[in-house]
């Protein structure tokens, strides 16, 4: 296994944000008439209804207006195909019969860096986490899973609990590669125990890959694993009488820290969030 890039000193490029620094830390709508004319609101509490459907996930904006036009969407009950009706977030708004949720999905990519804290909000004096991406959206983002405040490397934010739940889920054990550095060298018996499987809580852990880093000290390993224990990788080698010095996660589920430095993040891409909506 190739020894990863856990510095993260390359340059960031693309849709990227948010650097880390060390100094800071119903009532419904009247029925609508035909030929009725909708005027134009300055209202921040009126969104198009196009965009409500959009920010669904349901489809684009474009493709929204040809649903409407078409009768699909329901505005508290009511069919309306009027272009450029505005309505409530409190409003009941429904495709082909299911309910729709207005607030748009956002996808958040953290490098995270060591010493902070992936659970809980920001609190004073407290580094989360969420504070590095507080400048990603105004929407409240949840982490997927965790990741210890000692560890560092890649965890992914969210406000699609969907999602979440299902990338969550112990049946859909994700791919994920750690650098390790341990507290003294692997022993080779150790390292093939651990390829073999190790007994963790009475329960047997296997990994998909795990061996050397090339051209580094034996007490530096990678780590391919899916289990969705939590902490297991540090769980796996307290086990065996070793102690975690550094861990890293450098691949989750097919995201990468490419172009990705430490303290930094990032938006997913349209085919990533495609990818991972493919997990079932």
């Amino acid at each position: 296994m190739n020894r990863s890039n856990s510095n993260g000193d390359n340059k960031a490029s693309g849709r990227q944000g948010g650097r880390f620094r060390k100094k800071s830390y119903a009532r419904g709508n009247a029925p609508i008439k035909k030929n009725q004319k909708v005027q134009a609101s300055s209202n921040p509490d009126l969104i198009r209804l196009n965009k409500y459907v959009a920010n669904s996930g349901v489809c684009s904006r474009r493709e929204a207006d040809i649903y409407i036009s078409a009768g699909n969407v329901t505005v508290n009950g009511k069919p309306v195909t009027e272009m450029g009706y505005k309505v409530k977030l409190t409003d009941e708004v429904k495709f082909d019969g299911r309910l729709l949720n207005p607030i748009k999905r956002e996808y958040v990519l953290l490098n995270k860096p060591r010493d902070f804290s992936t659970s809980g909000r920001n609190e004073k004096g407290k580094r989360t986490a969420l504070g590095l991406i507080s400048s990603a959206t105004k929407t409240t983002l949840d982490p997927v899973g965790k990741l210890h405040k000692d560890s560092t490397g890649l965890i992914l934010f969210t406000n699609d609990g969907e999602l979440t739940k299902r990338l969550n889920s112990p049946k859909n054990g994700l791919r994920k590669i750690y650098h390790i550095e341990l507290d003294k060298t692997l022993r080779s018996a150790d390292l093939k125990k651990i390829q073999e499987g190790v007994s963790v809580d009475d329960k047997l852990v296997r990994v998909n890959d795990v061996s050397f880093i090339e051209n580094a000290p034996k007490n530096e390993v990678g780590m391919e694993i899916f289990s969705t224990r939590s902490s297991i990788v540090r769980r796996i080698f307290e086990t065996l009488g070793y102690q975690v010095v550094k861990l890293d996660r450098v691949v989750y589920a097919g995201l990468t820290k490419k172009d990705l430095p430490r303290g930094h993040w990032r938006y997913l891409t349209e085919q990533e969030v495609i990818n991972l909506g493919m997990i079932k």
